[in-house]
């Protein structure tokens, strides 16, 4: 008996440490700032861009550094950044509301960015405020700089 209440004792406070660490983690990610939420579809194929599948779609944060922006997932316990996408390289080929089960997939009131980063193509979904604020980041190139924005 007491075995069983120290086991589910110990568990509970491996549960409550590691909800902990994922707070910790995401108040030192934003604590330099410039940070908004962003969900990643990655490699997508071009015969699917503009499609209204939900598959791939990961929850993020995403944080403007220079001249790149570092995405983080949000479910993870990495210090790194899952992704850098560098500003030279970034092409806006498109721009959409989400569909279909990509409703239920992104937080309410999402856009939906299609890029292509250095040929990849690559799906952004994020609100209207930090679509503003992306795009004049990345019209902000310093000069020289070949900027894409659809």
């Amino acid at each position: 008996m007491v075995l069983a209440l120290v086991l589910c004792g110990t568990v509970l406070l491996l549960a409550v440490l590691g909800l902990f660490v994922f707070g910790l983690r995401r108040r030192l990610i934003q604590r330099s700032g410039g940070t908004f939420d962003c969900s990643l579809r990655w490699d997508v194929p071009a015969e699917e861009s503009g499609d209204s599948g939900s598959k791939g779609w990961v929850y993020g944060v995403a944080r403007y550094r220079g001249d790149q922006i570092d995405w983080f997932r949000v479910f993870s316990y990495a210090p790194r950044p899952r992704r850098m996408l560098e500003r030279s390289g970034i092409d806006v080929t498109a721009r959409r509301l989400p569909s279909g089960e990509e409703e239920l997939a992104l937080l309410s009131d999402q856009v939906i960015l299609a890029c292509t980063l250095y040929g990849t193509h690559v799906e952004l979904a994020m609100s209207d405020d930090a679509l503003t604020g992306f795009l004049a980041w990345l019209e902000a190139a310093p000069p020289g700089q070949r900027v894409n924005v659809a």
